[in-house]
Order: C-alpha cells, then sequence, then structure tokens
C-alpha cells in the first residue's frame, strides 16, 4: 500500500457503487472476503415505505465467499455524517471493518462497511428469489423505484467486475427483468429516465473501455461470419460448387 492509499475508505456494494452521494478523492473496484450479498434488508425510507417496503442489500457472513464492490476514499469530514443519516438513521445500517482487495490482488487496506443484520428494525430476511423479485418489481420511495436499485447494481458489476460471481443477485436481475417483460412495464420509468456517472481512477477506466472495445469487436467479426455464411447458404447450388472459399 503507497501513501496515496492512506486515510478512510469506504466500501459499497449496492447503490453506493453507482451512487455515492459524497465527495471522495478516489475510488478503485474490488471485493471483501467472508461476506455474501443478500437482498434480505427492508427498506422505507429511499426505495419503499413503511406500507410498503422494498428489498436492498445487506451483507451476510459466509466464509469462503466474496463480495465484489467499490472503495472510496474520504475526502473530507461531510461523508461520515452523511452516510450516517443515509445507511443508519434511515437505512437502519451499522459499521463494521473489513479489508479490501483491489481486483488484481496487489493491494490491501481497511475500510468501514455498512452492514444491516436482523435485529434492526427493517430486517426482512431470508425468502424465495422469487418472492423477493416480485416484492422490488412492486416497491418505490423517495429515491426512486426498487428496480432501479437493483438493475443498477447488476450492470455495474457486470460492466466494471464481469470476474464477479454473484447467483443472488444476477438470479434476482433476471427474474426482475422477466416480470418486467411479462407485465409489459416501462423500464425508462422505473429507471428514472436518468443517468449516472461512474469516475473511477483512469486506469480502471482505460480497461474498461478496452474491454469494451474488445467485446465490440468479435461481436462485429461474429456478425460479419453470420452474414457471410448466410450470403453462402443463397448461393445456388451449382455455383458454390465452383465457390472457392
Amino acid at each position: 500500500m503507497d501513501n496515496n492509499d492512506n486515510g478512510l475508505w469506504i466500501f459499497g456494494y449496492g447503490s453506493l457503487c453507482w451512487h455515492p452521494g459524497f465527495e471522495y478523492n478516489k475510488s478503485t473496484t474490488g471485493f471483501v472476503k467472508g461476506f455474501s450479498r443478500r437482498f434480505w434488508q427492508g427498506n422505507a425510507t429511499h426505495r419503499g415505505t413503511a406500507e410498503k417496503p422494498g428489498r436492498v442489500a445487506t451483507l451476510v457472513e459466509q466464509k469462503e465467499s466474496l463480495v465484489y464492490g467499490r472503495a472510496f476514499q474520504v475526502k473530507d469530514g461531510t461523508a461520515l455524517p452523511y452516510l450516517k443519516k443515509r445507511e443508519c438513521s434511515m437505512g437502519g445500517y451499522l459499521t463494521t471493518i473489513s479489508t479490501f482487495h483491489t481486483r488484481d490482488g496487489s493491494k490491501c487496506f481497511p475500510v468501514i462497511i455498512y452492514i444491516a443484520t436482523k435485529e434492526n428494525q427493517h430486517w426482512l430476511g431470508e425468502a424465495p428469489l422469487r418472492t423477493i423479485a416480485k416484492q422490488i418489481t412492486e416497491c418505490s420511495g423517495p429515491s426512486g423505484h426498487n428496480v432501479e436499485y437493483l438493475l443498477r447494481l447488476a450492470e455495474f458489476m457486470h460492466n466494471y467486475m464481469p470476474e464477479a460471481q454473484d447467483e443472488h443477485l444476477f438470479t434476482l436481475e433476471l427474474l426482475v427483468r422477466s416480470t418486467i417483460k411479462e407485465k409489459n412495464m416501462c423500464l425508462t420509468t422505473l429507471m428514472g429516465n436518468r443517468d449516472f456517472i461512474i469516475d473511477l481512477e483512469t486506469v480502471e477506466q482505460d480497461r474498461f473501455e478496452a474491454d469494451r472495445d474488445n467485446a465490440n469487436l468479435q461481436n462485429n467479426v461474429n456478425r460479419d461470419m453470420e452474414n457471410t455464411f448466410q450470403y453462402a447458404s443463397r448461393v445456388p447450388a451449382q455455383t458454390l460448387r465452383c465457390l472457392k472459399m
């Protein structure tokens, strides 16, 4: 760990990944060990109401598991009071300390994590994934629809940490998208018709863009090969015998 990494760091694994809401010096992606992400925490202040609470992410201890997310180096003294209100007072979370590991394994440092336990009043706990998905599609609150919370988190993981294995999150994503399609719900409305800027460190952004460009290139190659095959398949059989491929 170099001197530039000294200071206070916050680990985000839910909405903080794409909407931190506070100023910071820098951020980076990676993981913490010994936890799994679960949508077991109820929410009546951001993504639901007291009458119809939404479901948001918390961490549960699981010895062999990893949770991928985003670490933020705090810039000044305003972040902690803001997060205390957002996560603790309004969300029911407590704070704990864990060790954050960068994606390439080159650095590790302590981070503060906001975590909800079954002792808080908003706790909903474990339920069948279809039940959780149904609840997510039906709830919204002052910060937006519960669907937005889930899909933006899943999108962040797909885009910036494609190596992340999170069966719970990605299964919920598929179930919710399926419900939206079946019920002909407007995804743009559910997502709030807004964008959030993800400003990771330059090296991570460059790597993401390179991965994206490589994926687009491969898609173009696959599309060209498919078009070539479709063209060849339409050439009369007599011509095909003379065709040099």
